[in-house]
């Protein structure tokens, strides 16, 4: 071979290499794809109404500084003023879709429109036994950069990527000391917008009463929602894998499902049609409280849960709610003592619940914050008793 084929075909060759390099970073040298999110929610506990408005979503697929032009936009517009207890029971909102480079986004951005002034005119809350009052929403970041997400959504060239925003109201609105003030400190997660999940039903009693309704993992609450009127229940979208559903019933024992496996693509049923999850009343307690933190920060960021070990093993978490954010108090109320009730799943077939008398009226109560925790096991307790457990960190 000559010289100058030679020479042409090792820049051909340099710049087939030039290309790959330039290609493996998800922008749009690799083509495009259409990234669509949705927007569900976990129950809410106290409040009638969780009120946000969205304007924006933003992704990108590293932890870049807000001026950076590689952010993706699906705007929001006109922005959309959503309460979150309408998204529950496998119920999803639609925020919209755009075309964006392929590649793994790792950064998601809910951006929220803010207050006007003090008027709570798209982000507020309404307090139960308190019907229409509206109390606004203090979202001190969530206007600005957006209120933010650790992902992974792999859009692949000419592909659909559907996503689901999970945002836990529950968890998210916080107390502010005694000002009668709420902050929203956003507890968010994305799961794949997928039909795969569990169904059933609770008694009616159970339901009027506030049944929650949960799927968890080593005491980890993975999906979780409410019953509705009638009982129903619908926990999706969650990842295909074992779970143990839990329901918990303010004036009732707790009741639990070991080994519920749910398949890809498919809704599993808790028990056959027309079996309703009814767990008997119990006796209660109060866990009361306070997180202390050195240095003392101008917002404490902590959460306290409350959980029992099932005899079989399974850790299973009763309540888990943030703390005051001034005065880190909190009070969780009405969880029952009495024995669980346990039933182990079995496709297609009843349950069969039994009282786990070895878990009754034991629990732990564990405080997390930064990513810290600090547990106290083994904590006998009584119908009617109020057990307070302080924490302080480090």
């Amino acid at each position: 071979m000559s010289l100058m084929p030679r020479m042409r075909a090792a820049l051909a060759a340099a710049l087939m290499l030039l290309l790959a390099a330039c290609g493996g970073g998800g922008g749009g040298d690799s083509g495009s794809g259409t990234l669509r999110v949705a927007l569900t929610d976990n129950p809410a506990c106290g409040y009638d109404e969780v009120v946000v408005t969205v304007s924006e979503v933003r992704v990108h697929t590293s932890d870049a500084p807000d001026s950076d032009p590689d952010w993706r936009s699906i705007p929001v517009n006109p922005p959309r003023t959503i309460d979150l207890l309408d998204y529950t029971n496998g119920a999803l909102l639609d925020l919209g879709q755009t075309l964006v480079p392929a590649g793994t986004y790792t950064r998601l951005r809910l951006v929220l429109a803010a207050n006007t002034g003090t008027q709570a005119d798209r982000n507020w809350i309404v307090l139960s036994g308190n019907p229409g009052v509206r109390v606004p929403l203090k979202t001190p970041s969530g206007q600005q950069s957006g209120l933010k997400v650790q992902t992974s959504l792999a859009v692949q060239a000419n592909g659909l990527t559907d996503v689901v925003i999970d945002f836990d109201a529950c968890r998210s609105v916080v107390m502010a000391g005694s000002s009668g003030q709420y902050l929203l400190k956003p507890v968010l997660r994305t799961l794949p917008r997928v039909e795969t999940g569990v169904i059933g039903e609770v008694s009616i009693a159970a339901a009027t009463a506030g049944a929650s309704v949960s799927l968890q993992q080593n005491g980890e609450v993975r999906r979780a929602t409410v019953a509705d009127a009638n009982g129903l229940f619908k926990l999706q979208p969650v990842e295909p894998g074992e779970y143990t559903l839990v329901v918990v019933t303010p004036g009732y024992a707790t009741a639990a499902v070991r080994q519920v496996q749910v398949f890809s693509g498919q809704l599993v049923r808790a028990a056959p049609a027309g079996q309703r999850i009814d767990p008997p009343a119990s006796g209660t307690a109060i866990f009361t409280g306070q997180v202390s933190i050195t240095p003392v920060p101008p917002e404490i960021e902590a959460a306290v849960a409350v959980r029992q070990t099932l005899t079989a093993g399974d850790t299973i978490t009763l309540v888990d709610r943030p703390v005051n954010a001034i005065t880190g108090e909190y009070a969780l109320t009405g969880l029952a003592v009495d024995a669980p009730r346990v039933a182990q799943h079995a496709a297609g077939g009843a349950l069969s619940f039994a009282a786990d008398n070895g878990a009754a009226g034991n629990f732990t109560v564990r405080a997390t914050t930064g990513g810290v925790s600090k547990t106290v096991d083994h904590l006998a307790v009584s119908d009617s008793d109020t057990v307070d457990q302080d924490f302080v960190f480090p």
